[in-house]
């Protein structure tokens, strides 16, 4: 059985923002939906910049097996990228991004994710969350200490723990392979529409309207209806039987929408709305305030904080402090250490002059004594979620000695290795769980990327090169 691929995208600004952060792309074979942070000057470029490389493994058809691969690569590309462009920009620091992407083969859909944008399935009439939210009020509910019922009106419920972009550490995506199975509607979104519309709500729209241009426009006005106080973004994809597509029906060109479209600054859907009065009314006037300032950051504080690593502080500052510093404590790095690889408890991050993290063990493997590779991974500490997995990665740069005359590794002769006082082995807290849906999931599998070289892609505010059809 052959299936087919029907698309919409649709992007607004919303009510109370001043530029568009979220950036979306729809096709034949590929759904992505990025949500920008990082402040007006920063989050418009990590989302389009996300957009254009994925958009690149659109311009071919792929086997099953390659899709998780090639998301991956193109997600390790974006990251690389988003790098390098804050290092050479002061005014990028900070810089981030969220990603959901689908990746289609016949019948195969691959998936990543990062952050907390969601990707939804209708299936005979019931909704079900697909991806699991990578923020701190979801850790919350996972360990019980809040409901879900708290999470939706808890002060920080939008600090992210993962994202894209300028923090250390590497990449943490989910990853899962499912059936296109024909009737099912997909829905990926920013949080300007899930974080102000309810499920129930959103299930009822994605019911009602057969059309998928009607729907992308029924679930925008929502949103806005709602308050509009921030971007929303939605991808929409109906799975079809090829042979109940109407004969003659046009084939679609991709859609790009948001950040990565060259309308991205086109004005609200709602600007003369009942809800665009009242935000007048509550927000600071957009064009009287400097661009830098233009943060509006109650709904949305996380878009120069919500990065992964900054996680610790944080919860050290919204959530009575210990549960924060509690999980920091379950994690691990691996670095450098007067000269020698040792591995940490904690994260790298400190608080004023208080550290979070101090040295558990420490081996005998000089940095000098790495590969020039093993060396520039160590440049960043090398994040893992227990004690076992970062003796693994300290066990995989022992495998990378450098093998010269000078050093003091032996091929037959494991690193030794010397724990410090008060070493333990905490269990980690899972954020990767998945709300399946009713079709099982073949793959799911954390993400180890590695850094790459950047590629010479489109500029920000740009679509990829196929020349897509932009919306908004």
């Amino acid at each position: 059985m052959s299936v087919q691929i029907r698309y919409a995208a649709f992007s607004d600004v919303g009510l109370v923002r001043a530029t568009n952060q979220d950036g979306g792309y729809a096709s034949q074979n590929l759904l992505v939906l990025a949500d920008g942070m990082g402040g007006a000057a920063a989050g418009d470029v990590a989302s389009s910049v996300t957009v254009a490389h994925l958009a690149r493994i659109d311009e071919d058809v792929h086997q099953a097996d390659d899709l998780l691969p090639l998301l991956r690569r193109a997600i390790d590309d974006a990251h690389y990228d988003l790098l390098q462009r804050a290092k050479e920009d002061s005014k990028l620091e900070g810089l981030g991004t969220t990603c959901v992407a689908i990746l289609r083969s016949d019948n195969k859909l691959a998936m990543v994710h990062i952050g907390d944008s969601r990707a939804y399935l209708l299936r005979d009439g019931h909704l079900t969350q697909v991806t699991h939210d990578h923020t701190l009020v979801q850790y919350l509910v996972d360990k019980g200490e809040i409901t879900p019922e708290e999470a939706e009106v808890h002060p920080k419920r939008n600090v992210i723990m993962r994202a894209l972009g300028d923090f250390p550490g590497e990449v943490d995506l989910d990853e899962s392979v499912r059936e296109a199975v024909p009737g099912d509607r997909w829905l990926l979104c920013s949080d300007g529409l899930c974080g102000c519309v309810s499920a129930e709500t959103i299930e009822q729209a994605l019911i009602e309207h057969k059309d998928l241009d009607a729907c992308g426009e029924a679930l925008i006005a929502l949103a806005l209806a709602a308050g509009g106080a921030d971007n929303v973004t939605v991808v929409l994809a109906d799975v079809v039987e090829e042979a109940d597509l109407a004969d003659g029906l046009a084939p679609q060109k991709p859609i790009v929408v948001g950040s990565a479209a060259t309308d991205y600054s086109r004005p609200t859907r709602g600007g003369t709305s009942a809800a665009a009065k009242a935000a007048l009314l509550t927000a600071p006037a957009r064009g009287n305030a400097p661009e830098h300032e233009i943060v509006y950051d109650e709904p949305k504080s996380r878009r120069t904080a919500k990065l992964g690593v900054l996680f610790g502080i944080l919860a050290l500052a919204a959530v009575g402090v210990f549960a924060g510093y509690r999980w920091s404590q379950t994690q691990y790095y691996v670095a450098a250490d007067a000269g020698k690889v040792a591995i940490f408890q904690g994260i790298p991050q400190r608080v004023g002059p208080l550290g979070l993290s101090h040295a558990v063990e420490r081996t005998d493997i000089r940095i000098s004594d790495l590969t020039p590779v093993a060396q520039e991974r160590l440049e960043i500490p090398i994040t893992r979620g227990s004690l076992a997995e970062a003796r693994k990665v300290v066990a995989s740069l022992s495998d990378s000695l450098a093998g010269t005359e000078n050093s003091e590794a032996s091929a037959s002769a494991p690193p030794s290795v010397s724990p410090s006082a008060g070493a333990t082995q905490d269990a980690t807290p899972s954020a990767n769980a998945t709300q399946n849906p009713d079709a099982p999931e073949d793959t799911t599998q954390d993400a180890n990327p590695s850094a790459s070289t950047p590629p010479s892609g489109p500029r920000p505010g740009t679509g990829p090169a196929n020349e897509p059809e932009a919306r908004q």
